[in-house]
C-alpha cells in the first residue's frame, strides 16, 4: 500500500506562530522537507497579509523554492484573487478551502459557505481549463469552534458538489481536533464512492489524531495532511493546537509496511533544524526520542 504524505508545516504549521519567519526561511522549510522525500508539499497560502501576517510574501517564497522532481508544490486560496496569484507563480497545485459552517467561514474567508463554494466553483473551472490539478478542503468537517458538531451529511454533501464541480480531491479538516474514529471512518466510507482520492486533515488537540488517521487508512484514504514537528492551528479557531506530526505520522505508516517514499531520518532532522529556528520544542514525538527498527 502506498499513500501521499503532504506537508502543511510551511503554511498551517507556521500560520499561527508568534514569530512570523522570512519568507527565504521559510523557503529552506520547503527545501528541507522536499529533500527528505515529501511527495507533496503545501508551500505558501495566496491570503491576505493583514489578516493572516506570517503568510506575507508567498510570491518570495515561491522564488526560493529548489525545485525537485517527483515534489508536487501547492498553495492555498480562498478566493479567486489568490488563485490569480497562485497561476503568475511556479507551482503544481492548487488547494481550495471553505469551511462547513457559516459562523467560520465568515471568520475565516469574510464569507458565508454559499458564497464561499460559489468563489471555489469557479476556481476548480479555472484550473481545469488551465490544467492546475485541484485538492478541495472543507475546514471544520467535524465540528466548529462556534457552531459545535458539524452533521456528516452536510459535509458529504459539500463534498460531493465539489467533486461534482470537478476537484481532482477531497480532503475532509478536523480544524480543531475533534473528530473520532468512528466519525473519520464514516466521512471516509461514503467518499471513496466518487472514484476521487480521498484525504484528512487532522489535528492532535484531544490525542485523537493518529487514531483518526489509522481509521482513515483503513477505509480507503489515500492522502494525509500532517506538519512536521506537529506546528499548526488557525487564527480563527479559539483553542486550536497543532497538526499530528508528519515525522510521527510516517513512524507509524512505515512500521505498518505503508509506503510513503519519506526519509524519515532526514524528516527528523528537518524537525530539528525548524525547533532551533524557532527557538523552542515543537509539538512532535518521534523527532525527540528518534525512529526505532520495529522486528522484521
Amino acid at each position: 500500500m502506498k499513500v501521499t504524505v503532504c506537508d502543511v508545516g510551511p503554511r498551517d504549521g507556521l500560520q499561527n506562530e508568534s514569530r512570523t519567519l522570512a519568507p527565504a526561511t521559510r523557503a529552506e522549510l520547503v527545501n528541507r522537507l522536499s529533500a527528505a522525500g515529501l511527495p507533496r508539499i503545501e508551500a505558501v497560502s495566496f491570503v491576505n497579509p493583514a489578516r493572516v501576517p506570517a503568510m506575507a510574501g508567498p510570491e518570495e517564497v515561491v522564488e526560493g523554492i529548489v525545485r525537485r522532481d517527483g515534489v508536487d508544490l501547492a498553495g492555498l486560496v480562498l478566493n479567486e484573487r489568490g488563485y490569480d496569484r497562485l497561476r503568475s507563480s511556479d507551482l503544481d497545485q492548487v488547494h481550495v478551502n471553505f469551511a462547513a459552517t457559516d459562523s467560520f467561514s465568515q471568520r475565516n474567508a469574510n464569507a458565508t459557505v454559499d458564497e464561499a463554494l460559489a468563489g471555489t466553483a469557479r476556481i476548480l473551472a479555472r484550473a481545469r481549463a488551465d490544467g492546475v490539478r485541484s485538492t478541495v478542503s472543507i475546514s471544520v468537517a467535524f465540528g466548529c469552534p462556534f457552531d459545535g458538531a458539524v452533521p456528516a451529511e452536510r459535509v458529504l454533501g459539500y463534498a460531493e458538489e465539489a467533486v461534482t464541480l470537478g476537484a481532482d480531491e477531497v480532503v475532509f479538516a478536523d480544524t480543531i481536533g475533534v473528530a473520532t474514529p468512528t466519525q473519520v471512518r464514516h466521512v471516509v466510507v461514503e467518499a471513496v464512492k466518487w472514484a476521487r482520492p480521498v484525504g484528512v486533515h487532522l489535528h492532535n488537540t484531544r490525542s485523537t489524531g493518529f487514531a483518526n488517521a489509522w481509521a482513515a487508512l483503513e477505509w480507503g484514504a489515500t492522502l494525509f495532511d500532517a506538519s512536521v514537528g506537529g506546528l499548526g492551528g488557525c487564527p480563527f479557531a479559539p483553542k486550536a493546537t497543532g497538526n499530528i506530526a508528519t515525522e510521527d505520522l510516517v513512524y507509524l505508516l512505515h512500521g505498518e509496511g505503508v509506503e510513503t517514499g519519506i526519509d524519515l531520518d532526514g524528516l527528523i532532522g528537518v524537525a530539528e533544524w525548524l525547533e532551533g529556528v524557532l527557538g523552542r520544542q515543537l509539538p512532535g514525538q518521534v523527532y525527540r526520542a528518534g525512529t526505532f527498527a520495529p522486528v522484521g
